[in-house]
C-alpha cells in the first residue's frame, strides 16, 4: 500500500503509483469528498480536455460556422433580454 508522510507545513508527495494510477501530472488540482464513515476520497478536479471525447454522445447534424454559432449567440442574449 502506497504511504506518504506529511510534514510540518501540511504538505504531502502523493506516491509515483497513485499518480500514475489517477492520471495526476503537474498542476492538476485534487478534491478531498469527505465520506460519511470520517474517511476521504481523492478525486483529481482536473482532467486534460480528451477526456470529453464522447461526453454529449455523438453530433447528429452538420457543423455549424462560425457566423452562424455567432448569430445563435446573439439570438439567445437578444431572447434573455426581452
Amino acid at each position: 500500500m502506497p504511504t506518504a508522510t506529511m510534514t510540518t507545513k501540511g504538505q504531502v508527495t502523493i506516491p509515483l503509483a497513485v499518480r500514475k494510477s489517477m492520471g495526476l501530472e503537474p498542476g492538476f488540482k485534487i478534491h478531498f469528498i469527505p465520506n460519511e464513515d470520517g474517511t476521504f476520497t481523492l478525486h483529481a478536479a482536473t482532467r486534460p480536455i480528451t477526456d470529453l471525447f464522447g461526453f454529449f454522445g455523438p453530433y447528429e447534424g452538420k457543423p455549424l460556422t462560425v457566423e452562424e454559432m455567432n448569430e445563435r449567440m446573439m439570438d439567445s442574449v437578444a431572447e434573455e433580454n426581452k
